[in-house]
């Protein structure tokens, strides 16, 4: 009889990078910018938790009023409809908590990478817990989740905002303090993120996004009285064309800079915004009008409600 040998075991590891693999294993989710060619996107249809708010209680949630909910319904179903139209795919948080109003601002629960997703710890005690089912709606979709803030840091996903594959402002203030923010960007320093721009958010407001936005590749708005210098510096220095948004109003009660971008220079923005409509049109950046008047009595637009999952390069 042959005699067998017995080889110890022999485990070889595979040294695929994880962004090489995560198409084939996860499926196709990426984001390193706010104006990529939008393809998905997570969102929560206001749900029975906004029948919750009444004239008695709306300031516990930091809304400015209750919502008319057909109408705020309506609404949300306006912008998913515009997305759509532009090839957008819409996913939806089917299930959430009914005493969590503000689920609908999805964008807070959610930073997408380009490997995968950072699910959030809002800020605030009224909006703690949201974040269990905008995880259970990743983990259904298969998006992977490479990071949940923990320990005692808190993250808003709207306290983030990509410039491009190694930049990103990163905001700290009453909706994202020190630990979480250390926490997101060691996050993204491991996934090849090089440049992190500090933004201190002022005392008054909750994120970056009603501060600023951007329209097209090389196209930022801005709130110009609230943004540090640094910030603008730094992008002025990278050929960024500054729009400045001025009409207090507009910026205040109509969130204008509250706009998502479907492609490289064509937004969708809350309508009655006549003047930055104007401004961006100048410079070059196509604008479609959605009404958010209702959404608003929560104080958020469309760039609140939407968390991206997927948009192109841009570089």
């Amino acid at each position: 009889m042959a005699k067998v040998t017995v080889q110890g075991e022999r485990w070889f590891p595979s040294e695929i990078s994880f962004s090489k693999e995560i198409q084939e294993v996860w499926g196709d989710w990426y984001c390193d910018s706010e104006v990529g060619k939008l393809r998905a996107v997570l969102m929560r249809r206001p749900g029975e938790e906004i029948e919750q708010v009444t004239q008695l209680n709306y300031s516990t949630f930091r809304w400015k009023s209750p919502m008319n909910t057909d109408k705020a319904r309506e609404q949300h179903d306006l912008l998913t409809n515009i997305y759509r139209a532009h090839g957008v795919q819409v996913n939806y948080v089917e299930t959430q908590r009914t005493d969590r109003p503000n689920a609908l601002f999805v964008r807070d629960q959610v930073l997408m990478t380009p490997e995968g997703a950072i699910v959030c710890r809002n800020g605030i005690s009224a909006r703690r817990g949201e974040e269990r089912f905008a995880a259970a709606a990743l983990a259904k979709l298969g998006v992977p989740i490479i990071k949940t803030i923990n320990g005692d840091g808190w993250f808003d996903g709207a306290c983030a905002m990509w410039v491009d594959r190694e930049t990103v402002i990163l905001g700290t203030g009453a909706r994202a303090n020190r630990s979480g923010a250390a926490q997101v960007e060691s996050e993204l320093r491991n996934i090849g993120v090089k440049h992190i721009v500090h933004f201190e958010i002022p005392y008054g407001h909750a994120h970056l996004d009603g501060l600023i936005n951007f329209a097209d590749r090389k196209t930022a708005a801005i709130f110009p009285w609230q943004v540090p210098y640094e910030v603008v510096k730094f992008l002025l220095e990278r050929d960024f064309t500054i729009i400045e948004a001025t009409n207090l109003d507009e910026i205040k009660i109509n969130a204008c800079i509250n706009f998502v971008a479907l492609e490289p220079g064509k937004v969708v923005m809350p309508s009655g915004c006549p003047e930055m409509k104007h401004k961006l049109e100048e410079a070059g950046v196509a604008v479609i009008e959605a009404d958010m008047s209702e959404i608003l009595n929560g104080w958020g637009a469309m760039h609140c409600m939407t968390a991206f999952l997927k948009r192109d390069p841009i570089y």
